[in-house]
């Protein structure tokens, strides 16, 4: 038998069901799963048709070739259409009698219904003569197509050790073709998908037409409104011949029951084994010779009673029970006579079959080199790194690297990988967040400034003219009732003062609104400073020290308007100490900036107003002691010169020492970068 590669996908992928969680790529023997773009497909070519991907598959995003229609087509055809039922079936219908279930299959339109189990039973004696005759030979038992689909494909050196008989389903359709002729259509049912592979085993006259799975065949009885329990025709039975043990088949070691042969641990002459794990260790160690097995009787589900056509998730040993239960009433009824006949009658039908390699190995593997450039990839740069967590679905992250350079899986798919791109991920967003709000944050005070600007300007041109005329003559009545009425003088006084008032908080305001171009000329930082502090009022008690680290004190800046910010800054700092304290200022530099420091020991400013001291009109002054504009000012004095004004400070004494630090960086030259230098201080609370 050629057994060629099956020509229908058997198993796609809904992609839209895929949340790429790679399980199926854990449960395939084959490694026949492909990830591309975090999707999980099938390689057909690759895959051997055992359906792990369908059962492990917890979002149904595995779908598997339907036969409804080609069933359908073949019930309302003219040729005879006989179903043969795997002999798992009572792990599956388990709502309905035997009787009930043939009676649907025959309202369905069947002719024929006959069990695969007496195709087993033909198969069973098939073993035992096997190896009686070649009692030095090694085989592999055939009843299992995913197995024998494994073998050609992956370890092709074993096909001749594939023993050369057909599997029950195949067996069963043969009997069928002799006794009801070969125009007889035949239609398998049972709970595998490796089945719909050999049925298309690429022959020019099938030997099974379709392929029915139990969740298949509910689909069709549904769709024709038929009712499984209760169908009626209760003493119905499957057509003769009818079977023996060898319904035993779909239970791990029934074949070696039906067959009589004995696992013999002490012979060692017959191994069985099961699922996946165990289907690849037995493959290899027979392979090796590393086992005595005469037979190696394997399944590649837990058997048959777990095939991936079930419509349940039962468990594993509720369906034996319920197999063994039927297997065990049905060989109590059997006429044994008339088995015998039957199989005697049949001993010649030839069950034999041949096998032909379908080689799907990867022609090469990576060299070292190319191996610990894709581990390096994954961030594996050591051993300590290769964790053989299994998440990505291979065992170990040697064999996921080489599957990534063979180009059926992702470096994404590692764990650990994808967390640590995560976790760098979003500390990336933490930053462009910080720096959103911090553009923000400019952006808003831009705004109002801008505002506050326009504000400024229109009550300059409204306020100002009629509020000096309002000063000259308060000055001209107080002028003129000097040494009058007390009384009288004492209001005057009064307006003049408001009124002198209203024209400084004007002319700052002026100051804030104008939009003057920074005129920035060379000038010596140090003579600068020096000459601010010639002028500056010092209060009495307050102590004001220079601390001059200048290297290079050329700067090039605007010098009457840098005045006015060292000016304001001094002021804020005395008024900070109160009666008595010390300010310091602080000059530095690099190659490219210079850093003016202010410093002061006195009260702080509390961490809720440390980010509105530059808003216009906000102070923390007395009223009638200050205007709220100082700050704002000096820094659009600041930010015109291209440089920044930070601010730290400590008002809670359980912190340090309290006081205050405004640090000015200014670029040294008008065509020098405006980025912070080394000096520049981020702001927060700092200890004096």
């Amino acid at each position: 038998m050629p057994d060629a590669a099956p020509s229908a996908q058997l198993v796609t992928t809904i992609r839209e069901r895929c949340r790429a969680c790679y399980t199926c790529v854990r449960e395939c023997p084959a490694k026949a799963i492909q990830i591309l773009d975090g999707q999980a497909s099938v390689i057909q070519a690759r895959c051997i048709g055992c359906g792990n991907c369908v059962t492990v598959c917890s979002q149904k995003a595995k779908l598997v070739a339907s036969g409804v229609e080609a069933a359908e087509i073949l019930l309302s055809g003219s040729a005879p259409v006989a179903a043969i039922v795997a002999p798992s079936y009572p792990a599956e219908f388990t709502e309905c009698a035997t009787a009930e279930l043939i009676a649907a299959l025959r309202a369905l339109g069947f002719t024929h219904v006959h069990e695969v189990g007496f195709g087993a039973d033909l198969v069973a004696g098939r073993y035992t003569r096997l190896l009686e005759q070649q009692d030095s030979g090694r085989f592999v038992a055939t009843t299992c197509p995913a197995v024998v689909s494994y073998v050609r494909k992956y370890h092709p050196d074993l096909i001749d050790h594939l023993a050369p008989i057909v599997s029950p389903m195949l067996a069963t359709a043969r009997v069928l073709h002799r006794k009801y002729g070969p125009d007889t259509r035949v239609v398998f049912v049972g709970p595998c998908i490796a089945k719909k592979g050999e049925a298309d085993d690429g022959r020019p006259q099938r030997e099974v037409d379709v392929v029915l799975t139990y969740v298949e065949l509910r689909a069709l009885i549904e769709r024709r409104g038929i009712a499984l329990a209760g169908a009626g025709a209760t003493g119905d039975d499957f057509d003769a011949p009818h079977s023996g043990l060898g319904a035993l088949f779909p239970i791990t070691r029934g074949m070696l029951q039906a067959a009589g042969l004995a696992e013999d641990l002490l012979s060692g002459d017959v191994v069985s084994a099961d699922g996946r794990t165990n289907l690849a260790d037995a493959i290899v160690e027979f392979e090796h010779g590393q086992t005595e097995a005469r037979l190696l009787d394997i399944l590649c589900c837990q058997g048959c009673i777990m095939g991936a056509g079930f419509s349940h998730d039962e468990p594993v040993f509720k369906r034996r029970s319920a197999v063994s239960r039927e297997t065990r009433a049905r060989h109590e009824a059997l006429d044994k006579a008339a088995w015998q006949v039957a199989t005697a009658q049949y001993e010649s039908l030839d069950l034999s079959c041949s096998f032909t390699p379908s080689e799907q190995r990867f022609d090469d593997t990576p060299t070292p080199d190319e191996l610990v450039a894709v581990l390096a990839r994954m961030n594996k740069l050591s051993a300590g790194d290769e964790l053989d967590c299994g998440a990505c679905g291979y065992q170990t992250c040697r064999d996921h690297a080489v599957a990534i350079w063979q180009g059926v899986a992702e470096v994404e798919m590692c764990l650990p990988y994808t967390v640590e791109e995560l976790r760098r991920t979003v500390h990336e967003l933490q930053e462009s967040h910080r720096s959103l709000d911090s553009a923000r944050e400019a952006l808003v005070k831009s705004e109002k400034l801008a505002s506050m600007g326009q504000l400024a300007a229109g009550i300059a041109h409204e306020v100002n003219n009629p509020l000096g005329i309002l000063l000259l003559h308060a000055n001209l009545l107080l002028e003129e009732c000097a040494g009058g009425d007390p009384a009288v003088e004492g209001d005057l006084r009064l307006i003049v003062d408001q009124a002198d008032r209203c024209k400084k908080i004007i002319s700052g305001l002026l100051n804030f609104a104008r939009q003057t171009r920074v005129v920035r000329q060379p000038a010596d930082l140090r003579v600068l400073v020096h000459d601010v502090l010639q002028t500056v009022l010092v209060d009495d008690g307050v102590t004001l020290r220079l601390d001059d680290r200048l290297a290079d004190p050329a700067v090039e800046l605007d010098a009457d308007q840098m005045v006015q910010v060292l000016a304001n800054l001094l002021s804020n700092a005395q008024h900070s100490l109160g009666e008595s304290g010390t300010v310091v200022i602080a000059l530095e530099d690099t190659e490219e900036d210079v850093r003016i420091s202010v410093s002061d020991d006195g009260c702080g400013i509390a961490d809720e107003h440390l980010d509105k001291l530059f808003s216009p009109f906000f102070t923390t002054k007395q009223v009638g002691k200050g205007t709220g504009l100082g700050l704002a000012v000096t820094h659009g004095i600041v930010k015109m010169h291209g440089g920044h004004i930070t601010v730290a400070s400590n008002a809670d004494r359980q912190w340090g020492a309290t006081g205050t630090t405004f640090t000015i960086v200014l670029p040294r030259r008008e065509t020098a970068a405006t980025e912070p230098s080394p000096l520049t201080d981020t702001g927060g609370r700092s200890a004096f």
